[in-house]
């Protein structure tokens, strides 16, 4: 076959991808059916396949490892588009069919790549330094259960542990367990005070890595609450400043933003989208929370929020936190990318001047 450069290519291909097998179905620019198998998900299998075939457009779904995958094939010298995963619907509710997931695929690929809103992975460079944030977020969620678990077992018999940071935890309820518990309790304790330790361990990896490699996230933390994890884990998640023409589509990338089902007559109140990453999500909410609380500064994003938590009903200290991590998204990409030095108080001042 000789590929021929046209708006449709001459082979589309539609790549549902699986942990151990992938459905491949390959269509030709006349509609015909060329290829519909199954192939193992293999850089060998993956390679031998895709040789096969002449400069084709690639059509595979966003997953855990359609970023290898994209890049093996990109060096073949295909087309490589990545779906956003919501083309294909809901899979919750309709029967999961690896071969209709590929054909949908590859036909929508072959009339309208638009139609797949496709995503761009970021490099393999900042993923790998990404995947640091992430490990350590997997102790994080693993040293809370624990406590939650330790403070569990104590109070059901019928005693209760004071609060203490995550870090002091072990240490400090030591002492405090019952002598009856100390025998399951002890070796919990153990495991809690070891991820301390490690967490310890990456937090100074991350700050190093975000003065060597990443010096603008600087510019990020000059915003109260926005720790040195929280600037890193924006830069590399939004990798390009200039991906978002407008600071404010920021807000909505980390899905911040209301959902939005504007039909008919009605146009109802939603609850925020959550698109886009939730560990990234969680932090902006978090530094928000900080804004807020009693060791928060005054400045323009508390005043908001604090506006917002006096007239927003019983829910209303929740809507402020989410709300000012929302505006923090947007202060922090104009931060990023115009090197400005931040004013806590802009509004306040701009508006005096007014």
């Amino acid at each position: 076959m000789e590929y021929r450069s046209m708006s449709v290519p001459y082979v589309t291909i539609g790549l549902d991808l699986g942990d151990k097998k992938s459905h491949l179905f390959a269509l030709r620019h006349d509609g015909e059916v060329v290829a519909d198998e199954g192939i193992p998900t293999t850089k060998k299998a993956l390679t031998e396949r895709f040789q096969e075939f002449p400069a084709a457009r690639v059509v595979m779904e966003a997953g855990g490892q359609s970023q290898w995958i994209s890049g093996l094939l990109s060096k073949l010298g295909h087309e490589v588009i990545v779906a956003n995963p919501s083309v294909l619907g809901n899979k919750k509710q309709r029967r999961k069919n690896d071969r209709l997931d590929a054909e949908i695929l590859a036909r929508k690929g072959r009339a309208d790549p638009k139609e797949l809103r496709p995503i761009q992975h970021r490099s393999s460079a900042q993923q790998l330094d990404l995947s640091v944030i992430r490990a350590r977020d997997c102790l994080v969620r693993t040293r809370t259960l624990l406590i939650n678990s330790v403070r569990s077992l104590v109070k059901t018999h019928g005693q209760r542990l004071p609060s203490a940071s995550s870090p002091a935890f072990a240490k400090k309820m030591l002492p405090l367990i019952p002598q009856e518990l100390k025998a399951a309790l002890n070796p919990l304790l153990s495991c809690i005070a070891n991820l301390s330790s490690k967490i310890a361990v990456y937090d100074k990896q991350i700050q190093k890595l975000s003065e060597r490699k990443y010096p603008h996230t600087t510019r990020l933390m000059q915003v109260g609450g926005v720790s040195f994890l929280t600037a890193l884990a924006y830069v590399l998640t939004l990798e390009d400043a200039r991906r978002f023409p407008k600071s404010r589509s920021a807000g909505a990338f980390v899905g911040l933003v209301p959902a939005l089902e504007d039909s008919g007559n009605g146009t109802p109140q939603l609850r925020i989208s959550r698109a886009g990453n939730a560990y990234l999500r969680r932090l902006l909410v978090s530094a928000a929370q900080y804004i807020l609380g009693p060791f928060g500064k005054d400045c323009d994003l508390r005043r908001y929020g604090e506006a917002i938590a006096r007239h927003g009903g019983k829910n209303g200290k929740k809507r402020a936190a989410v709300a000012v991590a929302r505006k923090l998204s947007v202060l922090l990409h104009h931060l990023w990318i115009s090197g400005d030095k931040y004013d806590p108080l802009y509004n306040a001042h701009r508006r005096q001047a007014a």
